[in-house]
């Protein structure tokens, strides 16, 4: 499956389908396609030679489908940044990335664009119209092995770093997901990750391939329940992509059912771990639906394992798996590389076509996570699993282990007891250390409605309910009971807000 032709054949064939809508307006496949020529040829005449990437800046308007196609289309890659991510990361990635254009969409301050060439949204407006008719020769296009997009994630190191995605790996994991999940022509997907969270590529190019539309659910409407619900009853979603988190928030309205999504038949889920309450809570307002559950990191085109959520699995596993392993090799390896047997807790290795070429211009931290295993491309994911049952089971983060008077604790461990139990919806855990040593473990907490009258009665409850489950060294020794669990802009678990001005 070729991407850009079926961008061609979708603009000919349907002109006017709308590829993507936002609270402002839609955008055609007729549109991507001329708007995304046009840009080419002028990235093409105003960059030269420099095969530098292009950094997109904005937050989900109408034109960053056009900037992103019309990039590759010059045999550049691109880098997506949303306009949530602080200035001072931004300036990072800029430097980072050495790249040479910015595409700013939203505005930027002139001490971070100063030095570089940026087009605003409406200069890019004015080369839409001015380019208009002209387009780059097919061996322009970025293919093969080539970098098609950079996304930025978190380091160790308190620096960004840009996991580079080949043009081969996004088609490789396109076609798997739209052949495995039995996506099919001209549905509608749910947009509700930035396009600098690698979740939105699970449906911004499987849904570009099979003529879909996007729905896109700004970072505006996520924290207004009453316009989010009232868009989503206009969306006429087919594909629901998100995190559990995201959608875990709007089950807490009882209005997030069938009856306001009739056509909503399939749940994609990754980025964090899934619950089997929250499964269980989506068959029963949607029981009509199909409901996915995947796991892997960027350096692995967004997703490696697909586990479709039955009900003999809600009745046979209380955590639920991560998946079977599909679109790649998934190994479970110890300290030095060796396999262990299954039922054997260590770190999950990725291998195969979907395995990124490494970090842009970061040849060190490349080094140590990719490597090439039996002569495959390997990427170590710091994650720790094991297999059973033909299943991939998460045991938590390398590194969230602490060690807590001499016991070594892995914190998701805890988190995964604490969620199972029968009065609690939400819950993390944070450890609280003191010159660099981990004094205490602190649970946060999501209840239902109980007949407890104080706090420190349900807490005792809480507590002995856990006993049962862990030993009481990894029984938190405070619990804060919270309306809801902050989330990211991404739509993930806000583990640093939780610490700051929940916990503090």
């Amino acid at each position: 499956m070729d991407l850009y032709n079926q961008i061609t054949y979708w603009a000919e064939t349907k002109p006017t389908l709308p590829v993507f809508i936002n609270e402002t307006g839609t955008l055609t496949y007729e549109e991507l396609f001329k708007q995304s020529a046009a840009l080419s040829v002028f990235l093409e005449e105003m960059l030269g030679d420099d095969p530098s990437p292009v950094l997109i800046y904005g937050h989900m308007q109408l034109a960053m489908l056009p900037c992103f196609i019309g990039t590759v289309k010059s045999g550049r890659a691109y880098i997506p940044v949303d306009s949530s991510i602080p200035l001072e990361r931004v300036q990072k990635i800029i430097e980072d990335s050495d790249t040479k254009a910015i595409l700013a969409l939203s505005s930027l301050p002139f001490e971070i664009t100063a030095q570089k060439f940026v087009i605003t949204s409406t200069n890019l407006e004015e080369r839409f119209r001015q380019y208009e008719g002209r387009s780059l020769p097919h061996h322009k296009e970025v293919r093969g092995d080539d970098t098609f997009y950079i996304i930025y994630t978190s380091g160790s190191t308190g620096n960004p770093k840009g996991v580079q995605i080949s043009y081969d790996n996004l088609i490789y994991f396109s076609e798997w997901l739209i052949k495995d999940f039995h996506l099919e022509n001209n549905q509608r997907f749910l947009n509700q990750a930035p396009f600098s969270f690698d979740l939105s590529v699970m449906d911004l190019y499987p849904g570009i391939l099979t003529g879909g539309t996007l729905w896109a659910i700004s970072k505006d409407l996520v924290g207004n329940p009453k316009a989010l619900f009232h868009q989503l009853s206009q969306s006429c979603l087919d594909v629901w992509t998100s995190t559990p988190s995201f959608v875990e928030m709007c089950l807490a309205f009882e209005g997030f059912s069938a009856e306001l999504l009739p056509n909503l038949n399939v749940f994609l889920f990754c980025g964090e771990t899934l619950s089997a309450e929250t499964v269980k809570k989506l068959y029963a307002r949607f029981p009509e639906s199909i409901v996915y559950n995947t796991y892997g990191p960027t350096e692995t085109t967004v997703a490696v394992t697909q586990l479709r959520v039955t009900d003999e699995i809600l009745n046979e596993y209380k955590t639920l798996p991560i998946g079977e392993q599909k679109n790649s090799k998934v190994m479970i390896l110890n300290d030095q590389l060796k396999e262990l047997e299954n039922g054997e807790k260590g770190q999950i290795i990725i291998l195969g076509s979907s395995v990124s070429k490494g970090y842009y211009k970061q040849k060190e931290l490349t080094d140590k996570a990719f490597f090439f295993y039996k002569g495959k491309p390997a990427y170590k994911t710091g994650d720790l699993g094991y297999f059973k049952d033909g299943y991939l089971f998460y045991a938590g983060r390398m590194d969230f282990q602490i060690k807590l008077n001499g016991y070594r604790i892995e914190i998701e461990d805890i988190e995964v007891h604490l969620r199972n139990l029968d009065l609690v919806d939400q819950a993390i855990v944070v450890p609280v250390f003191k010159e660099g040593k981990c004094q205490q473990i602190i649970a946060a907490a999501v209840v239902k409605n109980h007949d407890f009258e104080k706090e420190y009665q349900l807490t005792s409850f809480l507590r002995k309910e856990l006993v049962k489950k862990i030993p009481s060294y990894m029984i938190p020794r405070k619990f804060i009971y919270v309306e809801s669990i902050p989330m990211t802009n991404n739509g993930k678990i806000d583990r640093k807000k939780i610490s700051s001005e929940v916990l503090l």
